[in-house]
């Protein structure tokens, strides 16, 4: 009851008109630029970043996670009608989806797009709102070890197990620590590879590498192939923008099953909704082989849902391991740590004792974001589709233009801008050679805890190793990372093998 309560407080913040106002706005842009060809609700909050350090917390963050689930639809958008996901997360959905808008189903695939976004991101938003505060009570029994081991785990499975390639992977964390490590040590005092260069003995600003990592990067690596693939071949969306009753009830349970299985990975360290939404297709292709008239590969409804329920669920309860832990478990949200640092603020177990206005009006916003968008893009949906006609040139010029407004705003230092340029070549190389950015961004965001409960562990212990396995949390940590591991090299063993033979 005394959760209730708090989350009614939460709402009678969030639904002031002002913040209200912030929580609509955030759908708009998050799902503007979700659907834009190359872009992804990742590439929404970094390049939103640093305009919204102008507001207040609050309002800062209820935008943030309209933009957040905003972003989300945007990227589905893209994947239906034209077979081009805006993130990993979405590739799912071009499967069936794709197939249901080349059928004439356009804008049913947007509408089980949008309820299975709503549902899953209803359910996923429920739960958080009980096991976040649980979460944090539970952290709060954390130390440096702990976190030693919860960053470690981080670190290994969004770099090998996620990533295609181990190398690939672990090639992009060790680029996201060394820029992490640049600046001045807070500890010893010793300058680290800032070379001589004043303006690095702070460090390299988390928001200019987010904006060149993700924004130009893009930019850059879109403009290299804009001569390969000059037009836009985008499948009208005309027609009913709802479901009948056969197709919602074939849908809902697809819908029921993926979030089912999209909520438990929000709180693990495995690179965000990518997973979860190939293993919510992947349960559903296995049931289509049982029925006795198979409808994958022909534009399957529950193809698409589960998916896209996956994604969402999985989106929600992260925000509840980012809240409770200040554990990100996907590139965005560690974007989203980012954005509460800049604030001076800290997620983790105390968050809900020392802010709890904002953490429960951030909650209630989950939900009212949910409703926003299912009240836009189930009758708009196909007039997003339309952003698609604004030249790319001029697109991605424009967004060039806010990527470097956004940086100098935050910092006023030209020095920045040829940081962000530098950074934003680091960032077309990295896609152009295919390695992941996860990695990359989980590493600069954990990087110092890791860095800090390390040598914090260690004080503590007279320097002693064995303290990074004392206690039954670490081990159960270290028992996970090894299971994910093995599992890891054991698909990947098998999927050699099947291409071998």
């Amino acid at each position: 009851m005394e959760t209730l309560g708090l989350l009614m407080e939460g709402f009678a913040g969030a639904l002031t008109p002002m913040n209200l106002l912030w929580v609509v706005l955030g759908c708009l842009l998050g799902t503007a630029v979700g659907v834009m060809p190359g872009l992804g609700s990742s590439m929404a909050v970094a390049l939103l970043l640093p305009m919204t350090f102008a507001l207040e917390p609050t309002a800062a963050f209820i935008m943030f996670s309209g933009v957040y689930f905003g972003g989300l639809f945007g990227d589905s958008t893209m994947a239906i009608l034209m077979n081009t996901p805006g993130q990993a997360s979405a590739i799912a959905s071009t499967f069936e989806g794709h197939r249901m808008a080349k059928a004439g189903r356009a804008p049913q695939a947007l509408a089980t797009a949008a309820i299975g976004a709503f549902i899953g991101g209803m359910i996923g938003s429920i739960v958080v709102v009980f096991l976040a505060p649980a979460l944090a009570d539970f952290s709060a029994n954390f130390g440096p070890q702990e976190f030693f081991a919860l960053a470690l785990f981080a670190f290994v499975a969004t770099s090998s197990v996620v990533a295609d390639s181990i190398l690939k992977g672990l090639c992009s964390l060790i680029i996201g620590l060394g820029i992490a490590v640049v600046g001045i040590d807070q500890t010893s005092g010793a300058e680290r590879f800032s070379f001589g260069v004043p303006q690095l003995f702070d460090g390299i600003s988390l928001v200019t590498v987010t904006v060149a990592i993700l924004a130009l990067g893009e930019v850059f690596h879109i403009a290299s192939r804009v001569r390969r693939d000059p037009t836009n071949r985008v499948i009208q969306a005309k027609g009913r923008p709802f479901l009948s009753g056969r197709e919602f009830r074939e849908a809902l349970p697809a819908w029921l099953r993926g979030t089912g299985i999209g909520l438990p990975f929000g709180v693990i360290p495995a690179g965000g909704a990518d997973v979860p939404t190939f293993v919510a297709y992947g349960l559903e292709r296995q049931l289509d082989r049982r029925r006795r008239k198979p409808q994958f590969g022909k534009g399957a409804i529950r193809g698409l849902a589960a998916p896209e329920a996956a994604g969402n669920a999985t989106t929600g309860t992260a925000m509840g391991a980012l809240l409770s832990l200040g554990l990100p478990i996907s590139a965005t949200a560690a974007i989203m740590l980012a954005a509460f640092e800049q604030y001076g603020l800290q997620p983790g177990p105390l968050m809900f004792d020392r802010s709890p206005d904002l953490v429960w009006a951030l909650l209630a916003s989950f939900f009212i974001a949910m409703v926003v968008l299912l009240v836009l893009n189930l009758p708009f949906a196909p007039l997003w589709a339309k952003l698609l006609a604004i030249p790319r040139p001029y697109l991605y010029a424009g967004i060039t233009v806010f990527c470097g407004m956004g940086v100098y705003a935050t910092s006023g230092s030209t020095f920045d801008l040829l940081m962000l340029l530098g950074i934003g070549l680091l960032g077309f190389a990295l896609r152009r050679f295919g390695v992941p950015l996860a990695p990359l961004m989980i590493g600069m965001v954990l990087g110092p805890l890791f860095e800090t409960s390390m040598r914090d562990a260690l004080a503590s212990s007279n320097q002693s190793y064995g303290v990074f396995v004392d206690g039954p949390i670490p081990v159960a940590i270290y028992a996970l990372l090894a299971l994910a591991l093995v599992i890891s090299i054991v698909g990947r063993v098998r999927a050699k093998a099947r291409k071998d033979t």
